[in-house]
């Protein structure tokens, strides 16, 4: 291939330059590609942003503060990001645990668990909700075992964390496995080597290199758990100031017609996700900085 390749005849500029062919390249030039890329994030990203302030923007600052800020709409914020945060950390620690197993073992079905992973990707999010529904509920496969113990899993902030930890884990792990796979084994024997314990070797050699991987992960889950929407209402029983997600308070205001009020929530949701996302991207690239210092 390589000698059929060597055979092409060379012409026009990059035979008069001796093979150097540093102004060509597969796609066009930087200022098609730039417009063209922001054209496309205005339109799909921007655009819709924007009409959404606009919306909001028609609200006087008083009934703007008493529509974000109405205690039934506090409590759905708490529940709301309290659970996407607790869902997301439960999903790095065994996220980073399914990612291992998978990426450092092989066993019998490896690929069928591999692809399990994947199950809430493809799953729509309204099937998840009423299949754990199903096995939680007080009358399901798993809650009658547990609620004449007292524990309820159903229909209350309980089953809203699960419905997130089960959406979530695919991001950790798929962002978390290909990093695994990357690092570099010989460290980890060197260490050993050298009288490292396995929590040291871990510590030390493997958590830096996955460390960014796992934030984004974490980043990922977090973000699709404050959007997220079919698999929760099911298992929630959203009942108000109890168990009622903000994404089903934005749909309640638009079902009364007023859209005034749901785009004002739905304008703090994307504040405060956006703030937490850009603090979590600045660890990312903290830790990155610190990595490549370390390893310099």
């Amino acid at each position: 291939m390589s000698g059929a390749l060597a055979s092409l005849p060379v012409s026009g500029p990059a035979a008069a330059g001796g093979g150097r062919r540093s102004g060509a390249r597969v796609l066009p030039g930087f200022n098609i590609t730039l417009g063209f890329t922001v054209f496309y994030l205005c339109l799909i990203v921007l655009i819709p942003l924007s009409a959404l302030l606009f919306k909001t923007f028609t609200l006087t600052w008083p009934l703007f503060w008493e529509a974000v800020s109405s205690p039934r709409v506090m409590a759905s914020y708490r529940l709301t990001f309290g659970a996407s945060l607790i869902a997301a950390l439960v999903n790095v620690v065994f996220g980073l645990l399914v990612a291992w197993v998978l990426v450092r073992y092989n066993f019998p079905g490896k690929k069928f668990v591999d692809a399990l992973v994947d199950l809430p990707f493809a799953l729509p999010t309204a099937v998840a909700g009423i299949s754990l529904t199903a096995l939680l509920a007080g009358n399901g496969w798993i809650g009658q075992y547990l609620e004449p113990h007292g524990i309820q899993l159903a229909f209350n902030p309980n089953g809203v964390v699960i419905a997130l930890i089960f959406v979530g884990l695919p991001f950790v792990v798929r962002t978390v496995q290909p990093v695994l796979e990357d690092t570099e084994k010989e460290l980890e024997e060197a260490a050993t080597c050298l009288g490292a314990t396995r929590w040291q070797t871990f510590s030390r050699v493997i958590f830096p290199s996955i460390a960014p991987a796992l934030l984004t992960g974490f980043a990922m889950a977090f973000a699709r758990g404050v959007g997220e929407y079919g698999s929760v209402i099911f298992i929630a029983g959203n009942m108000p100031m109890v168990s009622e997600i903000t994404p089903l308070i934005i749909i309640s205001k638009l079902e009364q017609y007023d859209y005034a009020g749901a785009t004002a929530v739905a304008t703090v949701m994307l504040v405060i996700s956006f703030i937490l996302l850009l603090v979590i991207n600045g660890l990312q690239a903290w830790q990155r900085k610190r990595s490549g210092g370390s390893n310099q």
